[in-house]
């Protein structure tokens, strides 16, 4: 599948102001290097931890690579009409 956001496209993002939810695109810091950040999808939600994934999971580092994700480090929620 081919990624739903391509290098470069501008983006609408706010602090996180609610719960996060299936389906929603996040924005959280690298677990495994801080200094990066990595724009992905909540699939699925595990008492507090995220299942974030990439929409093109052939190029993807994501939850399957470093684990679940705390709720708390997800800093922005995504705005857009696009779906995968």
């Amino acid at each position: 599948m081919a990624p739903t956001y391509l290098p470069g496209e501008r983006l609408t993002a706010w602090r996180r102001w609610r719960a996060v939810r299936p389906g929603d695109v996040v924005v959280v810091r690298d677990p495994r290097d801080p200094k990066r950040w990595l724009l992905k999808r909540c699939v699925q939600i595990v008492g507090s931890q995220l299942d974030l994934r990439g929409d093109n999971a052939h190029a993807s580092t994501d939850s399957r690579d470093f684990g679940l994700v705390p709720s708390r480090d997800v800093i922005y929620l995504v705005a857009s009409p696009k779906s995968p």
